[in-house]
């Protein structure tokens, strides 16, 4: 079954076409800056061939025409007709407390997905646009959705309440929802296979740092808590974005600045976080290159990113009473050595020793703690687009 794996932003279209029962990724790619000039795709097939197109791309429906023409291209692309596109997966941020597995999307999964608008603004409409050009490009095709949230929503109710008024979760469903679901999945059903162990039996940390970060504990195969709150907003410090403040931060200054509540959620938001520290980038790469280059502030970002890292660390081992295996993914967590070597230092009371020369090592999926490291430490890097093509597949096959 060959499954379209779509991840529909504001102005970008990221997509890979899937062979779900091989499990490979026949070609893959990106849109950026849909209803803009200048706007482009990028295809890459598995063989290597590469191209790139620019267009005027007006909105998702013109996007996902660009996608179909590439990916049936005489001389780019992989298939025939259409019709060998089987079915379409859509990674869909929030599905609130409506959906705690991936679904087969129909009218009333669509109208969840537009009543999660309010707690989702700057992802689930977007998602939505994807699933509505789809209809339009491929109608009758089944499309799936796989919801961000959907693998933390067996947490318990202890780590998902905030300390607000109980009437305030019954009435606007203010909760914690985490996010990054596909990613903590795989990477923990991956380790489980790496350690010949069954996932029910362990007791892992799953680190996805990106420009997005965010950490979960998962127990027995369950995400019991995890980093990222009601919105993608708590928890690690990221690229952008603030994580852990006090709230009464914002207040103060709201009231000092005089800045609205729109300029107050663009600061959290876009210009805090590494950038905000550091003032010289939110790329990690970059961070680390001035810091070793004497820049204090960079330093700062640095030191306060991967400190954030091993506090969670601590508090979710002591939640789950013990830890297995402690594993890196992301952008972040796959490529930087100074970020995992930082994270897992003075962690030995935790039994958590790395070994330095593998911890450099140029292999992508590895293990990176000692022979005698009681806790194990794994380098696995994530496949969020194979978790949205296998649960298609999985759910169209069994609606046939």
């Amino acid at each position: 079954m060959n499954v379209l794996v779509l991840n529909c932003g504001s102005s970008s279209v990221k997509y890979q076409l899937i062979e779900a029962d091989t499990q490979k990724w026949l070609a893959k790619g990106g849109i950026e800056r849909i209803g803009m000039s200048g706007a482009t795709l990028k295809n890459i097939r598995h063989d290597g061939d590469e191209i790139t197109i620019a267009g005027e791309i007006v909105d998702h429906i013109v996007a996902i025409e660009y996608i179909l023409a590439v990916l049936l291209s005489r001389n780019h692309g992989v298939i025939n007709d259409k019709s060998d596109i089987h079915a379409i997966g859509h990674r869909v941020v929030h599905g609130g407390e409506t959906f705690s597995s991936s679904v087969l999307i129909t009218d009333e999964v669509i109208k969840s997905i537009r009543e999660n608008f309010e707690i989702a603004p700057l992802h689930n409409p977007h998602n939505l646009r994807g699933i509505n050009a789809c209809q339009v490009n491929l109608p009758g095709t089944p499309q799936v959705a796989v919801f961000d949230t959907a693998f933390h929503q067996q947490m318990p109710r202890k780590a998902f309440l905030y300390g607000l008024p109980y009437s305030l979760y019954s009435q606007y469903k203010i909760r914690r929802y985490g996010f990054h679901g596909a990613s903590h999945r795989y990477v923990s059903e991956r380790v489980a296979m790496l350690m010949n162990t069954e996932l029910k039996q362990l007791k892992l940390i799953t680190c996805h740092l990106g420009n997005g970060c965010s950490m979960a504990a998962i127990n027995d195969g369950i995400s019991v808590d995890t980093t990222m709150g009601f919105t993608p907003l708590e928890g690690l410090l990221m690229g952008t974005r603030s994580g852990d403040i006090d709230p009464s931060i914002i207040l103060y200054i709201m009231g000092k600045e005089g800045i609205t509540l729109a300029e107050a959620n663009t600061l959290l938001n876009k210009h805090s976080g590494l950038q905000g520290i550091s003032g010289v980038s939110s790329d990690m790469r970059e961070i680390v290159q001035e810091m070793k280059n004497g820049d204090k502030k960079a330093k700062y970002a640095f030191d306060v990113f991967c400190y954030r890292i091993k506090k969670y660390i601590g508090s979710y081992a002591a939640a789950m009473g013990g830890l297995d295996a402690v594993v890196f993914t992301g952008g972040i967590g796959e490529n930087s050595v100074d970020v995992r070597k930082d994270c897992c230092d003075g962690m030995a009371y935790f039994g958590i020793r790395i070994d330095d020369a593998v911890n450099e090592s140029k292999e992508k999926e590895k293990l990176i703690s000692t022979a005698d490291s009681k806790t194990k430490v794994f380098v696995i890097p994530t496949n969020e687009e194979l978790v949205i093509a296998v649960d298609t597949k999985t759910i169209v096959q069994t609606k046939q």
